[in-house]
């Protein structure tokens, strides 16, 4: 399937919306059966969660809009919205997460906190990734003129 950039922009933000959503859902699962809801608990998550994005993510998702952006051409793979490093990436973190909540090495009320804390910047890199989208071919027009 060949796309173009801007739909690689809503691709890369789709999926960035997946995984954020099911760490978040998984985190609140693990959760509610290993300690039960706590405010502290998810204001604490949400506050790490902030910082690591403006810290961490949002380096990391404007790269991504970046490295899509200045793609040589004007179709490409559907695949392309990563580079190779960012699919690598992904899989280790991805083992990891399971790893670690197969084995029972991190206790689980720990790990609902890790999931939940990772979910929220990568919730939020994906409305970068959105509001790319959606405005990408405006920006397109307004640097031509």
């Amino acid at each position: 399937m060949i796309l173009t950039k801007r739909f690689l922009l809503l691709e890369a933000a789709i999926v960035w919306t997946f995984a954020g959503g099911i760490l978040l859902f998984r985190g609140s699962v693990m959760l509610n059966a290993s300690s039960g809801f706590s405010w502290l608990k998810i204001i604490t998550c949400l506050s790490c969660g902030l910082i690591f994005f403006r810290l961490v993510f949002s380096k990391i998702s404007r790269n991504h809009i970046n490295r899509i952006i200045n793609l040589q051409g004007d179709f490409h793979r559907f695949f392309e919205f990563f580079s190779r490093k960012s699919y690598l990436m992904m899989l280790g973190m991805i083992s990891l997460g399971i790893f670690l909540r197969k084995s029972s090495i991190v206790p689980v009320s720990s790990l609902s906190l890790a999931y939940i804390t990772m979910g929220i910047p990568l919730l939020l890199s994906s409305i970068r990734f959105y509001h790319r989208w959606y405005y990408y071919l405006s920006a397109i027009d307004s640097s031509i003129t």
